[in-house]
């Protein structure tokens, strides 16, 4: 085992460390070896959800930019009329 890793305690149910010990028995590996790799999937996890809603919300605001100039370019009669529709949905879907 390599020294540089750091040594924690961590706090287990019953059956969750029934779980655990079960897992590791079947994959021969230590119950600790698969606690490492199971933080590793949820960091690695965790850095996936945040490039994928940097995404997201990149897309959602070139398509709001893009709807903007549309509207004011080819629709400007109906501008005011559509923000007040979006401000009358915020408030009754998100009571905002």
């Amino acid at each position: 085992m390599s020294s540089k890793l750091r040594h924690y305690n961590v706090r287990l149910t019953p059956t969750q460390w029934a779980r655990l010990s079960a897992l590791a028995d079947d994959r021969q590996q230590t119950p600790a070896k698969l606690v490492r790799d199971a933080v590793d999937a949820y960091l690695g996890a965790n850095d996936l959800l945040n490039a994928s809603q940097r995404r997201l919300a990149r897309i959602s605001e070139f398509q709001q930019i893009a709807l903007d100039i549309i509207i004011r370019e080819q629709y400007p009669e109906y501008r005011d009329r559509i923000i007040a529709e979006a401000d009358k949905r915020l408030e009754q879907y998100h009571g905002a």
